[in-house]
């Protein structure tokens, strides 16, 4: 697979890129610009409310989202747990704790239907800024 995604890339330099022309500089500041891109707070909300569709604990909804590329938490898990706080008092999650003093958490019909809404949102913002770049 590997090999394949090489191939691609060099096949996309040699015709798709070909007629471009980009200075060191302007380079550097979209490398910049791509590392240090920092989500929404609206995209991680939307990711967590995706991720809690099914029970979780806190530790597996880090993995999840560190997996989605969401790096906000990585020395901040507090930030997580705020939100998953403020989640559980606005009544759009549930929790519970085992008997190993494990936290679960998951959306309770409140929680689908804002999740059902803000996906509907993106996919409409999606369309839009498909035909901003096609038209």
């Amino acid at each position: 697979m590997e090999d394949r995604l090489k191939n691609l890339k060099k096949a996309m330099n040699k015709r798709t890129f070909a007629d471009l022309n980009f200075s060191e500089q302007h380079q550097k500041a979209i490398r910049k610009k791509i590392t240090q891109q920092e989500e929404s707070d609206e995209d991680i909300l939307l990711a967590v409310m995706q991720l809690l569709v099914q029970e979780k604990t806190g530790h597996e909804l880090t993995g999840l989202l560190r997996g989605r590329g969401i790096q906000k938490f990585e020395n901040n898990e507090g930030f997580l747990y705020t939100l998953l706080h403020r989640l559980e008092q606005s009544g759009c999650i549930h929790t519970k704790w085992d008997d190993s003093g494990t936290k679960y958490y998951w959306l309770q019909d409140k929680g689908r239907k804002l999740l059902s809404k803000a996906e509907q949102k993106r996919t409409k913002q999606r369309l839009v800024f498909k035909e901003l770049l096609e038209g």
